[in-house]
């Protein structure tokens, strides 16, 4: 399909160009309202995924970006497969989208290389748009010094190469905000969890959860900032409906779920009693990431070296303050965390007959 008949489908403008007089003949009467555009950069990812189905549940109409067709696209999304690195094509692709979702994130590993790169591309992108820049941001530019509540007036103070990676990101965001190049939002989260496997949760935390051991990162007894995807994913498409009211870089943390390690793997337990996935004597075996044996692996792997440099994380206590995109875009629901686990571990692949589908409660 060429890029105009893309952002014609998308807008609403359904014409056939060889039976355009009947079209015309039998819609005279009615005028469809056109649907505001949305453009998901990556949306094969754990978190473009989730806010294809957001943005379309919310209305908009949704251009997913990836280079294969992802899994079960709602209605209103259309799949993109023009890549990235083709500013021009892909712009012409979606032309009349207000709001690009960036949903990129490259392995551990690549982010020196590939970090700054990838994002310049995504904001080229939006530029040739017109549109508003989203990016999904972190608590790694606050360092291993964070305060335990974290907003947009916390100093960003980072102490891991990573940490510092993410505040130039930013860092260019604003420089073009200033320059009157960019219109962004940064929607700031804790760890992911829930929508497919590739984070914590499933790569260490329930790892051998059928085997009827649970995994914690760090002291149970600390907080930890989790973000649940389709809670995450629906806030963006909140800011995205009122990104003209906010400043040309917004800064707009998301508290999500704050929970100590204990109160997270209860949840996970219980999830996973209901989903009948317990050990038959119903009792869960909880132990711990051996952390220095860890960093010495990582003098030889890459990767481990990599995650071993974020293990301060599970030792600083830290949650987020979503106040102020409360303030900008209105309360937000929020799914209770035994829906939340519940529908997270049926992602993973437990209980495959078991269907999602827990409801966020209001804020």
């Amino acid at each position: 399909m060429q890029a105009s008949a893309i952002a014609g489908w998308l807008t609403g403008d359904h014409t056939d160009p060889t039976h355009s007089q009947d079209f015309t003949m039998q819609t005279t009467s009615t005028t469809t309202p056109r649907k505001p555009i949305a453009l998901v950069l990556g949306a094969s990812g754990r978190f473009g995924a989730a806010a294809v189905q957001a943005f379309a549940a919310a209305g908009w109409a949704v251009l997913a970006q990836a280079r294969r067709k992802p899994d079960a696209l709602p209605p209103g999304a259309t799949h993109v497969a023009v890549d990235m690195a083709d500013a021009a094509a892909l712009a012409a692709a979606a032309a009349g989208a207000r709001v690009v979702v960036y949903g990129v994130n490259p392995l551990y590993t690549q982010w020196p290389a590939l970090a700054m790169p990838l994002l310049r591309q995504g904001i080229e992108v939006a530029q040739r748009l017109n549109a508003v820049f989203m990016l999904p941001g972190n608590v790694y530019n606050f360092g291993a010094q964070m305060p335990p509540l974290l907003d947009e007036r916390t100093p960003q103070q980072p102490t891991t190469r990573k940490g510092r990676i993410r505040v130039d990101m930013e860092a260019e965001l604003q420089a073009l905000a200033r320059q009157g190049r960019l219109r962004s939002i940064v929607i700031r989260a804790g760890d992911f969890f829930g929508g497919g496997s590739g984070s914590w949760m499933d790569l260490v935390i329930t790892k051998s959860l059928r085997q009827g051991k649970l995994v914690y990162p760090g002291p149970q007894h600390l907080a930890h900032a989790w973000a649940y995807q389709p809670d995450l994913a629906r806030a963006f498409a909140a800011a995205a409906s009122r990104a003209d009211a906010l400043p040309a870089f917004a800064d707009l943390p998301f508290a999500g779920h704050t929970l100590a390690g204990t109160e997270l793997l209860d949840a996970i337990e219980r999830a996973a009693v209901s989903l009948g996935v317990a050990p038959k004597d119903g009792r869960f075996k909880r132990g711990g990431v051996p952390w220095l044996l860890m960093k010495v692996g990582g003098l030889v792997v890459p990767m481990l070296r990599e995650i071993a440099e974020m293990s301060y994380l599970w030792h600083t206590p830290h949650g987020l303050d979503g106040s102020a995109l409360a303030r900008a875009v209105g309360p937000l629901s929020t799914t209770p965390i035994d829906g939340a686990m519940r529908d997270a571990l049926i992602a993973l692949g437990f209980a495959k007959h078991a269907r999602c589908g827990s409801q966020p409660a209001s804020a």
